[in-house]
C-alpha cells in the first residue's frame, strides 16, 4: 500500500484528489493538509510514502516548503502538483528536492503513474517537459535574467509584481520589512530595474505568478 498525503489550500480539489486515488486500490490517502504549517504538524509524515504537493499555499512558498520538508525528512518522496506550466517551476522544484513534477491539467492515469514512480523512489516528469529539455526549450528559461535570483529572490520578485505589500510579504515569510526592502533592492539590481513599474511590468512580461 502507498500511503499519500494530499496538500492543497482547496477543498474541493483535495476531495477530487482523495476520490480518484483510493478508487485505484493499492494506494490510500493517509492525511490532508490546507497550508504548510499544517502539514508540518501530521505526526503521519514519519510513515507516509508520498506528499502531493500544490506549489501555491497560502501561508508558505512551495519550493520554500520543499526545503524545509526534505530538511526535517531527507528522504520524503514529493510530487509538486501545480497549476502553472512545467517550465516555470519544474526546474526550480526539482533542485530543491521535489522527485517529480506535473501540472494540474494533467490526466488522472499520469497522476497515478507519477505517484508510482516517485514512491519507489524514482524521478518523474511529463513527456512534454522530457521533450523540452531535449529540445533545449529549458536551457532558454534558464537563461532569462530571472533564473538567477535565489529562490527567495525570485519568491519577492513574483509577489512584489502581482501588487502584494511589502508589509504583507514581511509578515507571510516571518522577516523584517527592513529585509524585503534589500531583497527588493537585490532583485532591482539583478534585473536592471530602475522603478517599481519596470518590476511589475517584468513579471507581466515574463509570465510569473507565485500563487
Amino acid at each position: 500500500m502507498i500511503h499519500v498525503i494530499v496538500v492543497d489550500d482547496h477543498h474541493l480539489i483535495r476531495r477530487g484528489l482523495k476520490q480518484y486515488i483510493e478508487r485505484i486500490g493499492d494506494i490510500e490517502v493517509v492525511a490532508e493538509a490546507a497550508t504548510g504549517e499544517e502539514l508540518l504538524h501530521f505526526s503521519a509524515l514519519k510513515s507516509c510514502d508520498v506528499i502531493l504537493l500544490d506549489i501555491g499555499l497560502p501561508d508558505k512558498n512551495g519550493i520554500e516548503l520543499l526545503k524545509e520538508i526534505k530538511n526535517y525528512y531527507p528522504d520524503m518522496h514529493i510530487l509538486v502538483l501545480s497549476m502553472h506550466p512545467e517550465e516555470r517551476y519544474a526546474l526550480r522544484a526539482l533542485e530543491n528536492g521535489a522527485c517529480g513534477y506535473i501540472t494540474k491539467g494533467s490526466s488522472p492515469e499520469e497522476l497515478e503513474r507519477a505517484i508510482r514512480k516517485v514512491a519507489t523512489g524514482g524521478t518523474y516528469i511529463s513527456e512534454a517537459l522530457a521533450e523540452k529539455f531535449a529540445s533545449g526549450v529549458i536551457e532558454k528559461q534558464t537563461a532569462q535574467p530571472h533564473s538567477m535570483l535565489s529562490d527567495r529572490e525570485f519568491l519577492i520578485l513574483t509577489r512584489l509584481g502581482n501588487g502584494e505589500a511589502v508589509k504583507s510579504i514581511a509578515w507571510s515569510l516571518n522577516i523584517s520589512v527592513s529585509t524585503v526592502h534589500t531583497y527588493k533592492q537585490r532583485i532591482m539590481e539583478k534585473l536592471k530595474l530602475k522603478h517599481n513599474a519596470d518590476l511589475i511590468h517584468y513579471v507581466d512580461t515574463h509570465n510569473l505568478d507565485e500563487s
